[in-house]
């Protein structure tokens, strides 16, 4: 069976005795012929607990028992209103949609989409300062040629000069 509501969804208890409470669905059950859902603060009961030891005590301890999910609504985040979830393929993937607002449902596609948007213009920005830096270094690598060749004119013009003195008399 094929479930609308997944754990971390607030939902809308539409009937039972307690309709009209909103609350986090805390599990899904899922058995052969229907689907259970434990809500946050919603279908209360009461067990008796009894003491195994005589240091322990005997108590009644309230917990949340189980609602079938046809008796919720999912409350959608961005418009806050009790809906039918529409299931819509956004960028490959089947995702759960809100039909009055269009906000997509699964907080974990979203998180990806938000992480891939980042993580595409960081490597847009990745690129550019590469580009920067190529750019940058072509011009160093242009600027040391010319240095060096000035360099090398200046050497050849130093080695070239007339010899004065005793060294031109030795004839070194």
């Amino acid at each position: 069976m094929k479930v609308s509501v997944k754990v971390g969804d607030t939902v809308l208890v539409n009937s039972g005795k307690d309709s009209g409470k909103k609350g986090k669905v805390l599990a899904v059950k899922k058995n052969k012929d229907s689907v259970r859902l434990i809500v946050e603060g919603v279908n209360i009961i009461t067990k008796a607990k009894k003491a195994r030891t005589a240091q322990d005590k005997s108590e009644i301890i309230k917990t949340e028992g189980t609602i079938d999910v046809s008796n919720v609504n999912v409350i959608c985040s961005k418009c806050d209103k009790a809906i039918r979830v529409k299931h819509t393929v956004v960028d490959g993937k089947k995702v759960r949609v809100c039909p009055k607002c269009g906000a997509v449902l699964d907080v974990k596609f979203s998180k990806d989409a938000k992480v891939k948007k980042a993580a595409k213009a960081e490597t847009a920005e990745a690129k550019e300062t590469k580009k920067a830096e190529k750019t940058a270094k072509t011009e160093k690598s242009k600027v040391t040629k010319s240095v060096k060749s000035e360099e090398k004119a200046t050497k050849v013009a130093v080695a070239k000069k007339p010899q004065t003195g005793r060294s031109a008399q030795r004839g070194v």
